[in-house]
Formats: C-alpha cells, structure tokens, sequence
C-alpha cells in the first residue's frame, strides 16, 4: 500500500445520501505531478467508494504541456492529453465516473491574442473544453508562497489581462479563479466589469492562516 492510501485510510465515515447525483468540478491528472502520478484509475478509485459521482470536471494543473514554441500554444499538451482520457472513460461502461469537462490554462494577458490559443483548446477539447484557469494567487508577504506560475500583483486590474478575459464569454467559456482571500476585492471588480462572464472562485478564496495571517482566522473568514 503506498503511503497517499494509508494517509487518507487514516479516516473512514459512513456514505451520506449514497444515491445522490454528484458532479465533481475540480480535479487532476498526473503522470509525473508533484503528488506522484494520478490517472483514470485513481479517479475511479476514488468516486467509485460508495458515494454516486457521475461526472467529473479537470481543472487545469500543467501537465503534459507541449515541449517548444511557441510559448502560448504549450497548455495545449494538456488538453489533448485529458481528452484522450476523457474518451477512454466515455467508453468504459464499468467506469464510476466520466471525466465531461475540461478546464485548461491560457495566458490572458496575451490580449487579443489569446483568441487564437482558446479556439485551439476548443478544438483539442473534443467539446469538452469549459473554460480558463490563470493564477493570480499573490500576496505581499515573503511568508506567503506565490502560485507556481508567479503572477504579478494586480492581476486582475491589468489591461491586456482584461482584454483577453472579454474574450471568454463570447466563446461560451468561464474562468476559474485562483486567489488568496484578500484579493476578493480585484475580483469582484472584474466580475463586476465583466457580469456575462461565468467566474468559479476555487478553494473558497484562498483564506490564509499563514505569516502576517496567522491566528486571524475569524478576520479571514469575514473578509
């Protein structure tokens, strides 16, 4: 047994309301990511434990990005790479779940630019293809670790940023934000600016608990 299973073997609770339909909408696949390799197996193993997950949604994580140039084209890699497993468990009658939405990464501050990598992503997705996920988790802090992608501060408000996120919605495609709890404000002002756009707030708004955080959690949580 490896050691991710006895970690999350450490606990077991009964199934609630086992045939309830469950979407997931948030979740990876790895060969080679930074919690070791995750696949179609791994998912099923998982929504396969009793409760009644249906459908899933991949949320983009930088795997199999595409090697070379140009640049903007890379998260291409991982889109193709999903939508192969998502065929593979469209056609699997045994499978617990089906992988029906993907959401990949495209560089939003490419302006209008950004068009032409989101038509591709369409394209690659098989029709799977839901929307865009960019970091913008910042924060001022050196005790506060940055998203992987090191995003500027203020994001949100940069120009070519906004320029690319108009293009969103006329795709029919939603965005999935990634921020710490105090960058709410910069983005309820995009959502503000931009209301036919859907926006997923991930990871119930990044609440920190760490450095100049620490021991605020009831500030945090009313922020």
């Amino acid at each position: 047994m490896n050691d991710r299973q006895s970690w999350l073997d450490q606990v077991a609770e009964d199934i609630l309301e086992p045939d309830r339909p469950i979407v997931d909408p948030h979740h990876h696949f790895w060969k080679r990511g930074p919690f070791g390799t995750y696949l179609l197996e791994d998912l099923w193993a998982d929504t396969g434990s009793g409760h009644r997950v249906q459908k899933t949604v991949f949320v983009e994580c930088h795997a199999e990005y595409r090697d070379g140039p140009p640049e903007a084209m890379r998260p291409l890699g991982e889109t193709e790479f999903v939508a192969r497993l998502a065929s593979r468990s469209a056609a699997d009658r045994t499978a617990a779940a089906r992988v029906r939405g993907i959401v990949g990464h495209a560089d939003l501050r490419l302006g209008a630019g950004v068009e032409e990598v989101l038509q591709a992503h369409l394209d690659a997705g098989q029709g799977l293809f839901r929307g865009i996920r960019q970091h913008a988790s910042w924060d001022a802090s050196d005790d506060v670790p940055n998203s992987r992608l090191d995003p500027p501060p203020h994001l949100y408000s940069d120009s070519a940023f906004r320029e690319g996120f108009a293009r969103l919605a006329p795709l029919g495609l939603s965005f999935d934000a990634w921020n710490y709890h105090p960058q709410i404000p910069e983005l309820t002002a995009l959502a503000r600016t931009f209301p036919e756009t859907t926006i997923v707030l991930n990871h119930l708004g990044g609440p920190l608990g760490i450095g100049p955080y620490a021991d605020r959690r009831d500030e945090v949580f009313s922020f």
